[in-house]
């Protein structure tokens, strides 16, 4: 087992995700097999109960593991499937240390930071890497880890001394660091001088980076390059530049231009490995998809407006995989996304007398808009302006998009204006609603709130009638689709007859038949809610199909879409993906 550290210094929030994400791609394009790790140094067990407006987004697995968000960032990048254990947080590694010492089997033994709780850090990284996590079923040949924050925070030394351990465990040719650093500009001028703190501080917690990936806004200087080669005692080829580029799919390329894949292969003696030809064949199909992907961005014209109605806009990241899905629909759409965030609170009535500035620029988004999303979320606040986009959306013949919450609050909204329930509200927002078109699910603890939502991959199955489905069809018609969920409230069973007689159909329901999990309009350009969270499954190679058809049917170009996925539900995934790229770029891939 290979493994590359990916830590950070000088500041966090430097795009060492998206770094270790391009790694990772680069070792697959090499006929490697592929896993990643998360090492997240809070208490926290998992992201599930963290605020998204301080921390972003919670990212959920197939396995129902709720997660970092940079585990988003690895599984659309490279491919693969992920579950709970590739997040490591202090949380769980203490809870395994304390829960191993209450049933003795540390002898008695006094319990330490070294060496017991650095012994456990290795051995989950150990165990969980050789976990497979795509499609070939092999176990991975490299394992890419990402340390969060900076080295030399506190609540990180611990891990920081298990990779160390790790380093000498794995033995030569088998471990490599990728410090990821910091150059600000200054005037005209690169600083290095933060870049040589941090290395001096890596080194002198026990680690050596063999790579130093410096983010910086404009292209590094080749004096800048060789400042830092020579105060950090490297190679000039052993620092690469890492500058701000139009799209972070870019990233990749920018790197292998670099030699970045290059240098990784004769510090980790790949080339040395035995690689299946499929995998080898795979990894160049992979990478001539990505180049014409990331690239053809640059040569698109044609704007097509999304406004994203959420309640936690003010921090970007809150909604990550939403905006990276509306990304992946972008591309094999050959149109370029302009995403307009509105506060959803900016919408609501009581706002025009408050701010009425906000108020009239946050309707003039949402009216000019060519497609309008509304995505996840919790409580009471800025839902009332949801509200009133899908009824926008619902009344102007506007592709509508509700995600979760927002399939929630469509749902509402055809109840008050369509089925005459005026009173039709939700139970999360009032346990004595009158009319709760929306309910509590009653399997769920509702007094224990981590880790006991729904969570995770499960079935949806289309209902039989619904042919006509825009969104039934972009599935190839399948009958069961698989997505992840994460949610403790459903549409009340005992509504849906009244609204299914108002004209909004239930195309999706699970395996019972009695949750509800996809809404859709028969007359309508697209107005399609799904319990689910497709945005989770989206892929840059693998768009989610519905994201791929809202964003089609926004942009105008659905029908053509449709007819790419026609008579495609005998196939692969794999197959799918590749016959549909070959088809827009032109290639004969396939």
């Amino acid at each position: 087992m290979k493994y590359v550290l990916v830590s950070g210094g000088v500041i966090s929030g430097v795009g060492k995700g998206i770094i270790a994400s391009s790694c990772g791609l680069l070792l697959k394009t090499a006929g490697l097999a592929v896993s990643s790790i998360k090492i997240d140094p809070y208490l926290n067990l998992d992201a599930g109960l963290m605020n998204p407006l301080e921390h972003g987004e919670c990212f959920v697995l197939d396995d129902g593991g709720e997660a970092d968000l940079d585990l988003g960032n690895y599984e659309r990048y490279l491919g693969v499937t992920l579950g709970r254990d590739n997040n490591i947080t202090t949380g769980k590694i203490y809870q395994h240390v304390i829960d191993k010492e209450r049933r003795g089997d540390y002898l008695g033994k006094t319990v330490q930071i070294v060496p017991h709780l650095t012994n456990e850090i290795q051995n989950w990284v150990e165990r969980v890497a050789k976990v497979p996590v795509d499609e070939s079923g092999r176990e991975p040949d490299v394992c890419i880890i990402e340390l969060g924050g900076t080295v030399g925070d506190i609540e990180s030394a611990p891990f920081v001394e298990a990779m160390s351990q790790l380093q000498r465990r794995a033995g030569k040719n088998n471990f490599l660091q990728i410090q990821v650093s910091y150059v600000p500009l200054i005037g005209s001028e690169q600083k290095t001088k933060p870049t040589q703190r941090a290395i001096s501080d890596v080194r002198s917690a026990g680690l050596r980076p063999d790579l130093i990936a410096c983010r910086c806004e404009t292209p590094l200087e080749e004096s800048t390059i060789q400042k830092l080669a020579s105060a950090c005692q490297v190679e000039r080829d052993q620092v690469v530049g890492v500058h701000n580029v139009a799209s972070t799919y870019q990233v990749p390329l920018l790197l292998e231009r670099q030699g970045f894949l290059h240098g990784i292969k004769d510090i980790l003696h790949i080339d040395s490995m035995k690689k299946e030809q499929k995998l080898l064949d795979y990894g160049q199909i992979i990478w001539q998809e990505w180049q014409g992907l990331a690239m053809s961005q640059d040569h698109v014209f044609e704007v097509v407006s999304i406004a994203l109605v959420g309640k936690y806009t003010t921090l970007h990241d809150s909604y990550m995989s939403v905006s990276k899905a509306l990304e992946h629909a972008a591309m094999h759409c050959k149109k370029k996304l302009d995403l307009i965030w509105v506060e959803s609170s900016h919408l609501e009535d009581q706002h025009e007398q408050t701010n009425p500035a906000e108020y009239y620029k946050a309707w003039h988004a949402v009216s000019t808009a060519s497609g309008i999303i509304v995505p996840g979320g919790f409580g009471e606040r800025g839902t009332e302006g949801m509200i009133k986009s899908a009824h926008w959306c619902r009344k102007n013949n506007v592709p509508f998009l509700g995600v979760c919450l927002g399939m929630q609050l469509a749902v509402v909204e055809f109840a008050r204006n369509v089925c005459g329930m005026t009173k039709a509200g939700s139970a999360e927002f009032d346990e004595q609603c009158e009319q709760p078109a929306i309910i509590y699910m009653p399997e769920i603890d509702k007094t224990k709130l981590g880790g006991t939502m729904r969570l995770g991959k499960r079935a949806t199955i289309f209902q039989p009638g619904t042919e006509w489905s825009r969104l039934r069809k972009l599935y190839g018609d399948k009958q069961e689709v698989w997505e992840r969920h994460r949610h403790r409230y459903e549409v009340n069973p005992d509504m849906v007859e009244q609204l299914e007689k108002g004209g909004l159909s239930f195309v999706g329901k699970d395996e019972s038949g009695k949750r509800m999990e996809i809404i859709e309009l028969k007359d309508h350009k697209w107005f399609v809610g799904v319990q689910f969270h497709p945005e989770y499954l989206s892929r840059v190679l693998a768009p989610s199909k519905t994201f791929l058809g809202f964003f089609a049917a926004s942009a105008g170009c659905l029908d053509s879409i449709t007819e790419l996925f026609k008579d495609t539900h005998d196939l692969s995934h794999r197959e799918v993906r590749l016959s549909v790229s070959s088809l827009q770029t032109g290639n004969s891939l396939v």
